[in-house]
């Protein structure tokens, strides 16, 4: 996931990482970030990300959620067991598996990833009431190869 030439998003914001939590380490309780998190252990309570921030959560495919999980930017390629709701962006890669419902506002989901869950796309209307940036929501996505993809950005 990280070792590769994969391209994120032009839609993701660049986000630095301070803060990972390496693959042995294993938190019990509730986690609040900002700017961006990288997650190779496991979080047994809700990670969110800090509220009026574009925060990016990546979940290698080492890292386990179990509980909710609230953020701007999501990569996925570990394990969530809860609830996602993603205020921009969530990009399921191809070992991702989540155990909950997931809201977006724009989604992409790779072969072999897989939702046990209700997917739901957010209203783009919404996102900017609630004072989020809003520039990628007038885009739509399209179906290819049973999966939605984000439409490019202008």
């Amino acid at each position: 996931m990280f070792g590769s030439k994969k391209k994120i998003s032009a839609d993701v914001r660049r986000t630095r990482f301070t803060t990972l939590i390496a693959r042995d380490v294993v938190i019990a309780g509730d986690l609040e970030f900002a700017e961006g998190l990288r997650m190779d252990g496991h979080v047994k309570g809700n990670v969110t990300g800090k509220a009026d921030s574009q925060a990016l959560l990546v979940v290698s495919e080492h890292g386990k959620i179990t509980g909710n999980v609230r953020g701007y930017d999501l990569i996925v390629n570990g394990t969530i067991v809860g609830d996602v709701i993603a205020e921009h962006f969530v990009d399921l890669q191809a070992n991702a598996h989540v155990t909950g419902n997931i809201e977006y506002l724009q989604l992409r989901m790779d072969c072999g990833a897989t939702v046990d869950g209700k997917l739901t796309k957010r209203d783009a209307t919404s996102s900017a009431a609630a004072g989020k940036p809003a520039s990628a929501a007038a885009s739509t996505g399209s179906a290819r190869d049973g999966h939605l993809v984000p439409s490019p950005s202008a």
